[in-house]
């Protein structure tokens, strides 16, 4: 069951209180440190970690359990594989692999319906963030009822949900560790953001071979993505310490792998520096949350079903820009960690290194320079902002933002 306590945003107070001068008297105590929550699943890592996953399916009390994948997924031989796994300590699987991109309400009610047909007990995602977040959706249904869309904002899923194993098959969404479970509404074309700790996954297996069969569109968006997540977090008004450390070590890993996992794709070392990437970058955002990057990408995504990563890609300049202009001290380290020149370097500039570096490394791997060419226009910047508003993740960004900011921020990407 979940707690009471929210998941880690600030308060209103915390957003908005006026500075106070510290108390330096002589006889003041000193502030006490801050509580932190960290909320992470059991972890398997590693070349060949794909075998573990029967044993760990056994552990979380699974004799049926559903497994969510996709075609590619299938495909590419991975869900044989798992199931072989699955059926060596004697379960009977299910699957369902009617997912796509940006999965959508409907097609997690159907799994949901198969779910309860065939009496399932155990949720397994093998796939890239999208499985993993239909899995969520089922268990989500599973434990609570309703639709699926009644669960949109922070800690709605109040009732328990069955066990969830997570194993992502591509280096980035780290939705296998999070406590976040984005839902495309086809009606009103946007996406919703499911938020609260009863989503972090029970456990999460990431076999680093499973990266080596994503198409290279799929590696560069998925790859920007956990670059999002690391810069997002460390600079998110929730940072904690704990959180930091995946932040600062996500953003180094991808500025010195990702490229060669493009010009070298089975390249062993780079695939499980990227894998362990996401998984740093997916501990980092779960428990520090993101920022405005996130919350107008996910509307991008909703209205033109476009990659989630590749959309982060071309907005993240954009916005640390425009978070760095009000408090820009945060991206030294993140510079740091990226590789670059930041000794004795005025804050201000290393953000405007940091924007730059992010935006040739999205022309390194073939990203667009503009959301134009995923198809945005400026007849739809009005409703991107205006929704982009609603979205959890801009409550934590650094700099507030108004809808006229957000369509700034939109245009300045076009």
């Amino acid at each position: 069951m979940q707690s009471t306590a929210g998941p880690g945003l600030p308060t209103q107070a915390h957003q908005h209180s006026p500075a106070r001068a510290p108390d330096v008297s002589a006889d003041a105590a000193p502030a006490p440190a801050p509580l932190v929550k960290f909320h992470a699943p059991e972890v398997v890592f590693g070349i060949g970690s794909l075998g573990e996953a029967g044993f760990a399916a056994g552990r979380l009390g699974a004799r049926r359990p559903m497994v969510v994948t996709d075609p590619g997924i299938v495909e590419a031989g991975w869900l044989d594989e798992l199931l072989g796994h699955l059926h060596d300590v004697r379960l009977d699987p299910v699957v369902w692999h009617d997912v796509t991109p940006n999965p959508k309400d409907h097609e997690i009610h159907a799994a949901y319906a198969r779910y309860v047909e065939a009496g399932c007990d155990v949720l397994i995602a093998l796939g890239g963030g999208s499985c993993i977040d239909a899995a969520k959706g089922v268990a989500i249904l599973s434990g609570n009822g309703g639709t699926i869309l009644d669960y949109g904002g922070v800690d709605l899923v109040a009732k328990p949900i069955p066990p969830l194993l997570m194993i992502p098959s591509t280096s980035g969404t780290g939705a296998d560790v999070s406590q976040f479970c984005i839902v495309t509404d086809t009606d009103r074309h946007v996406k919703i953001t499911i938020m609260g700790r009863a989503l972090v996954p029970d456990i999460s297996i990431t076999d680093p071979r499973l990266l080596m069969t994503m198409p290279e569109w799929l590696n560069a968006a998925t790859g920007l993505d956990a670059l999002t997540h690391g810069i997002e977090s460390f600079v998110s008004l929730a940072h904690n310490p704990l959180a930091d450390i995946h932040a600062l070590n996500a953003v180094g890993l991808v500025c010195h792998n990702l490229r060669t996992t493009i010009t070298r794709p089975t390249e062993e070392t780079a695939r499980s520096k990227m894998a362990q990437a996401s998984l740093n970058a997916g501990l980092a955002f779960t428990n520090a949350i993101l920022g405005a990057t996130h919350a107008m990408s996910h509307q991008v995504g909703g209205l033109l079903d476009a990659p989630h990563g590749v959309v982060n890609g071309v907005l993240l300049p954009h916005v640390i820009r425009y978070n760095a202009q009000e408090s820009p001290e945060r991206f030294v380290e993140l510079g740091r960690s990226a590789g670059l020149p930041v000794d004795g370097v005025p804050p201000a500039e290393v953000a405007e290194l940091l924007a730059e570096h992010v935006r040739e490394l999205a022309d390194d791997v073939g990203v667009p320079k503009g959301l134009r060419e995923l198809g945005v226009d400026e007849s739809c910047i009005p409703q991107l902002a205006l929704t982009t508003l609603d979205d959890a993740c801009l409550t934590t960004n650094p700099r507030s933002a108004s809808s006229a900011d957000v369509e700034a921020l939109f245009r300045a990407a076009l």
